[in-house]
């Protein structure tokens, strides 16, 4: 996933230029790219200069909205330029901005330093490379999401951000992990689908409580013994062979290291609060050492090359909890052939869902 991506994709009406939804929240959208005879998909260019037009030229879009507006959701509005917008104004009251899925490039300081209150900030899908020092003044900042720019490092400038928690940075252009050492207050870490070939620069992270790395390049599990506090580690679609380095992630309950190349389950002697543990579409023969697991609700070992279902009864069959197995694409699906199922039923009864299926009481 990246992981898990879970934001809430905003959309609008593009029948009217201006939608209040309530009274301190504006809600901005402008004709729709979607609309053939504003945009040429198949032209770039077109699409750049229709921003560029609106982010230039437009007169202030947000005139009819009172200076103690909390909320702005500017989203697939065609702005280039914040400057026509006069953020400033809403100053004193603005706590969440959402700009999404725009041309914005340049981070204006004069914009965001008098944005002090702002809490929630949303940049995902524009065509920023640099931050600058634009958001250096930003205190009370709890969310940040860059997803989906230009970055090649993550910002310098979050050090200047002590009340940080969460910041999303999915699908930039990221190689290394840097400039995080004075984010203490962060507790949730989105690097998914980036270039990142090493987990390092976290140590300073002793708060953090979920950490998604999907879609990277990344070959090792190592540098998380810092990490005690973290719930959700997610490695989906990397280059790992061997579950290891996670003895001191003793509060790890979600486990995603599918499509990777791990050849055993091993390692996970002290992860004994695992609730989710997805090994999928690996290269394990065997289910082993995951009897000692004993919150576990769901094991996913889908597309391994695990011969039979004999493991089953004693390595899982005690594990009250276990409400979802995955098991399917391994030879012991195609071994079975029609048993597959009520074998599986017998040897866990109290499984709820045997792959994608409900499972029925016996």
């Amino acid at each position: 996933m990246s992981g898990s991506d879970v934001r809430k994709e905003l959309s609008g009406s593009a029948d009217k230029d201006f939608v209040v939804v309530e009274r301190r929240t504006a809600r901005v959208v402008l004709p729709s790219a979607d609309d053939p005879e504003t945009y040429d998909h198949d032209d770039g260019s077109e699409y750049e200069s229709a921003h560029e037009e609106v982010g230039e030229n437009e007169e202030d879009a947000l005139e009819d909205f009172p200076d103690d507006t909390d909320e702005l959701e500017l989203v697939h509005a065609r702005i280039g330029s914040l400057a026509p917008l006069r953020l400033q104004r809403f100053a004193g009251h603005l706590k969440r901005l959402c700009l999404r899925q725009n041309a914005i490039s340049f981070l204006d300081p004069e914009v965001f330093h008098r944005l002090e209150g702002l809490e929630e900030l949303d940049l995902y899908d524009n065509k920023i490379k640099d931050v600058g020092d634009a958001l250096d003044r930003l205190s009370s900042l709890t969310t940040l999401d860059l997803s989906f720019n230009l970055l090649r490092s993550i910002p310098d400038g979050l050090a200047h951000l002590p009340s940080l928690k969460t910041v999303y940075f999915v699908q930039d252009r990221i190689s290394t992990i840097t400039g995080l050492g004075s984010s203490v207050s962060l507790t949730s870490l989105e690097l998914g689908g980036n270039k990142i070939r090493r987990i390092e620069g976290l140590d300073a992270l002793v708060n953090l409580e979920e950490l998604w790395l999907g879609k990277n390049k990344l070959s090792k599990l190592e540098n998380l013994e810092n990490l005690a506090r973290l719930r959700i580690l997610s490695l989906q679609s990397n280059r790992i062979t061997k579950i290891e380095n996670l003895e001191m992630l003793e509060n790890l309950e979600e486990l995603y290291l599918s499509h990777n190349g791990v050849e055993r389950i091993e390692g996970l002697e002290q992860n004994k609060k695992l609730k989710t543990l997805d090994l999928g579409t690996n290269f394990i023969p065997e289910i082993e050492n995951v009897s000692h697991l004993i919150s576990l609700e769901e094991l996913w070992l889908n597309g391994n090359k695990i011969p039979d279902l004999r493991a089953l009864e004693p390595q899982l069959k005690h594990l009250t909890s276990l409400e979802t197995i995955y098991l399917e694409g391994n030879p012991c699906q195609a071994s079975e052939g029609a048993s597959y199922r009520r074998k599986i039923k017998l040897s866990l009864p109290q499984v709820k869902q045997i792959d994608a299926t409900f499972a029925q009481p016996l």
